[in-house]
Order: structure tokens, then C-alpha cells, then sequence
């Protein structure tokens, strides 16, 4: 332990020195009056990979790059760098004939980390790396920290979600991950825009936290004196414009739950909440599968991809099976012949499923043995429609079982992706199951969804047949880039501070 301490101490020790050192050649450059800091703009004409894409129509001309110093081979009156841009690394040559003396001296005080541009002719070396022949070398801007890997590396996963910035420079993988992401997300907004949905946006700060059954972050408006609530959901809101006469609208963006944090759930997260008149649940499915198979085919290529060493088939059409279907299939019960929550209740002893003693109806346990024994073996992509009433508050119910509504939801690899209902259009209905939910959170839960009676106006009004769906970007973003984690795919995941 003591040797580990001074070791740690030797460390620290280091860093500080090299953060002097690197301190002082900026004080001196600032003396000879070239601050880096003060330069106020550069013209860089193409990228790292423009150069590398277009060598043969660029071999022999100039170009200006700018990126930050990765490697540097200091051989005399000639030397090698890698600069690092977005879009990758690019090898330089720098000599003291074509910068002089004066210029050459201070390329080799600059330090790895150092964000430089470089204005030289492209060549190729004699082991075929494309490259730029330096002609000038202009210090942009001054690192005055060592990156990571001289010292410890960057592999501590704490450590990368909390310096992000850090992780991007020294961990090329991760920059990629996030160019895909934004790669799915402007895919997903394609597939609707084609099918005629209009982006809309509708308010973060809520006065009842409704359209979802999650625990909602409370905060205070002081010129109303009124607690808010973050968006658990934005559906309520996109039904209204339904109501109002939009046919088809969409909304793609964070909403915040006061909820447990795993690898699978942060409190804020994005989602697409998507709404269509005159459709019901069925045509949910389809849009379904068009969005997250040309998802895949977008940025990994293909439909059949891998996620953390399972191979899973993304191609039309996926499996379609009832919750009771798919509970009978898995346990061997059949819950359409039970008909009681006793009966109900003796099902789940029989199978060791435990419990919420405060859904203890027949519906709430059916969802409960579902969820304890059907989805983790739902690998391969599975829509699992007609939920129980008693857990889809805002749904319409199935004529030819009041006890039932229709709704979806969407696993793949054991994890919920998609959630979807034939929306509830009844007002009266809609008001009975807004008192449940409110009589369900006096008894203590505190996920239950509280009344919106504005919605319930709204409704009189008239609200035509609707398909609504949710779809967590982050987990599809998760499964199209093989991410173990939800941090892996936020840029700045909640932490907790480090005190």
C-alpha cells in the first residue's frame, strides 16, 4: 500500500513539473509576443480525411490542416508529427530548411497535446503514409496539460464519463460512436418526415407530471410560486396537436425521471414520441421496423448485426405475440382461464415471481410474471401487444376484452425498445382511468400518473382513431453500436459529483 501511494505521489509529482514546464514555455512565448491565445481565427482548407480521399487530385498542391499534436519524432534538422482533427490523424514532415531556424526551433518546443496548423505540399513517405511536406507551422493553441497516457491512461471508465472531452481526444473509437449516433437520429427523423410527420416541439417544464408512469424531478417557478415538474413524457402534448387538427407530428428530445441509474437507464434521456390519426397499433409495428432496420442499414451496413456477442437479426418482419400468448408459451400458463386476482395471485406464488404489494390485480400480475419470466428470453426482435388495462392508463381498450388494450411494446436482446398504443380516444374512459391512476398514487405509488383534467377537455372536444409510439434513441443507439453501457452513448452522463 505505501509503495502504491508513493508511487501515486511520484505521479503527481511528474504532472506537476511537466504542467511548469509547459506553463513557462507559454510565458515565454507570450514575452516574445506570440501568445497562441490571441490568435483569433485559421483558414484550414481541408480535413484529414479530405487529403486522404482526394491524394491523387491533391498530390503536390497545398493544403492548410489544423488539429492537435498526437505524436512527434524529432530527428534533428527533421522531424514526423501526427495531428489529430474530427475526422482522424494525419502525418506531417517538418524540416528546418523549409520553416527556418527560428520556426523549426519552436515546432520542437511544442508540445503533444498542442493544437497546431500545418500549411505544406501532400506527398506520399516511402512507406506509402500520405502526408504533408510543412512549409509553415502555426501554434494555435497551448496545451497546458499532458494528455492522459503518459501517466495512467484513459482506461478507467468513471474517469472517461466524467472528462469527456478527454476520452474524445485520446480514445478515437468513442468519437465514432457518436458520429453514428447522429447518424441514427437524422435516419429516424428521415423515416418519419417521409411518411409525412411534422417536427413540433412541446414544453419541458410541466405543471402535472403525466403521459408516463415514472417518479418525475420537481422544481420551483418563483414569479408563479408554483412547483414544476421536468418531462417525464411529452405524449399528452403531441395528442393535443391531434386534437387540433396536425395529422401526423413527431417530437425527438430529452425527457427526465427520477429513477433508478443502471446500465440501461440515466435520469435524462432522449426519445421520439411519434403520433398519426386515422392508424391504431398495427401500423405502429410497421413503422417500427422501417425505422430501426434502416437504422441499422445506415450505419453498420447491414440488418444483421452482432451486440455483445449475439448475433441478432434486424430484417423485416419481426415475431408478433400476444402477453398472454407469450407467458403461456414461456410457463405453460394460459391466462385466459384464470379469471380472478386470487387466482391470478396463486399463479405467481406457483411460479416464485415476487410481487409489488401494491399491484397485486389480476392485469398488474400478469405484467409483473411477464416481466420476472418472459423477457429476458426475448433475444430476437418481439413485438408483445395487449397489455392489461390497469398498467396502460392511456390506451384503448380491445373490444372483445374490455380487460385488455392495445399496446406494444418492442424487446430485442432482453430490453425494452418501443413502447405503442391504438391511443385512448374515449373522454369518459379516459377520466375513470386518470381517478385509478390518482387513487393508485394516494395509496403510495409514486409512478402512478396524475390527472390532467385539460387533457380530458381537450378530448371532448373529439380526438380521431391515433397510433402513437415512443422509441428510447439511447438503447437503439446502444444496439447499433454494440454499447455495453447507456453512458457509452451519452456525451455527459449523469455522475455524482466527485466531493
Amino acid at each position: 500500500m505505501e509503495e502504491n501511494q508513493n508511487n501515486m505521489q511520484e505521479q503527481e509529482l511528474d504532472l506537476n513539473q511537466l504542467m511548469k514546464i509547459r506553463r513557462e514555455k507559454l510565458a515565454k512565448l507570450q514575452e516574445e509576443g506570440k501568445d497562441p491565445f490571441q490568435i483569433r481565427k485559421f483558414n484550414r482548407t481541408h480535413t484529414s480525411q479530405d487529403v486522404k480521399d482526394n491524394f491523387e487530385e491533391l498530390e503536390g498542391k497545398d493544403v492548410t490542416v489544423a488539429g492537435r499534436i498526437m505524436s512527434k519524432r524529432i530527428m534533428g534538422k527533421a522531424s514526423f508529427c501526427h495531428i489529430q482533427d474530427m475526422q482522424g490523424q494525419i502525418q506531417s514532415y517538418v524540416s528546418i530548411n523549409d520553416l527556418g531556424e527560428e520556426s523549426y526551433k519552436h515546432f520542437k518546443e511544442d508540445d503533444i497535446g498542442d493544437i497546431i496548423g500545418i500549411t505544406g505540399f501532400v506527398f506520399k513517405t516511402k512507406t506509402g503514409e500520405i502526408s504533408i511536406h510543412a512549409k509553415e507551422v502555426t501554434l494555435l493553441s497551448k496545451s497546458l496539460r499532458p494528455l492522459p497516457e503518459k501517466f495512467h491512461g484513459l482506461k478507467d471508465t468513471d474517469l472517461r464519463y466524467r472528462q469527456r472531452y478527454m476520452d474524445l481526444i485520446v480514445n478515437p473509437e468513442v468519437k465514432d460512436t457518436f458520429q453514428k449516433r447522429i447518424t441514427i437520429l437524422k435516419e429516424v427523423k428521415n423515416v418519419l418526415e417521409e411518411k409525412g410527420y411534422i417536427e413540433v416541439e412541446t414544453p419541458i417544464l410541466n405543471t402535472i407530471a403525466g403521459g408516463a408512469s415514472a417518479r418525475p424531478f420537481i422544481t420551483h417557478h418563483n414569479t408563479l410560486d408554483i412547483d414544476m415538474y421536468l418531462r417525464i413524457a411529452n405524449e399528452l402534448y403531441l395528442k393535443r396537436l391531434i386534437i387540433g387538427g396536425f395529422d401526423k407530428v413527431y417530437e425527438m428530445g430529452r425527457m427526465f425521471r427520477n429513477e433508478g441509474m443502471d446500465i440501461k437507464h440515466n435520469p435524462e434521456f432522449t426519445n421520439v414520441e411519434f403520433y398519426a390519426a386515422y392508424q391504431d397499433y398495427h401500423d405502429m409495428m410497421d413503422i417500427s421496423e422501417e425505422i430501426i432496420s434502416r437504422a441499422a442499414q445506415k450505419v453498420q451496413g447491414t440488418t444483421k448485426i452482432t451486440y455483445q456477442g449475439t448475433e441478432i437479426d434486424l430484417t423485416p418482419s419481426w415475431k408478433r405475440i400476444s402477453m398472454i400468448d407469450s407467458i403461456k408459451e414461456v410457463t405453460g400458463v394460459d391466462f385466459n382461464e384464470i379469471e380472478t386476482d386470487e387466482q391470478a395471485l396463486k399463479v405467481a406464488k406457483d411460479l416464485n415471481v415476487e410481487l409489488d404489494e401494491l399491484k397485486l390485480t389480476r392485469g398488474e400480475i400478469i405484467n409483473q410474471i411477464f416481466e420476472a419470466r418472459v423477457e429476458e428470453t426475448l433475444i430476437q426482435p418481439t413485438f408483445i401487444y395487449d397489455y392489461p388495462v390497469e398498467v396502460s392508463p392511456l390506451t384503448k381498450r380491445k373490444p372483445e376484452d374490455p380487460r385488455l388494450v392495445e399496446r406494444f411494446e418492442l424487446f430485442i436482446g432482453a430490453r425494452e425498445y418501443a413502447n405503442a398504443y391504438s391511443e385512448l380516444n374515449d373522454p369518459i374512459d379516459q377520466y375513470e382511468r386518470f381517478k385509478a391512476q390518482v387513487a393508485q398514487k394516494e395509496a403510495g405509488d409514486e409512478e402512478a400518473n396524475d390527472m390532467d383534467e385539460d387533457f380530458v377537455t381537450a378530448m371532448e372536444y373529439g380526438m380521431p382513431p391515433t397510433g402513437g409510439e415512443g422509441i428510447g434513441i439511447d438503447r437503439l443507439v446502444m444496439l447499433l453500436t454494440d454499447s455495453a453501457s447507456i453512458r457509452d452513448v451519452l456525451l455527459f452522463p449523469t455522475m455524482k459529483p466527485n466531493n
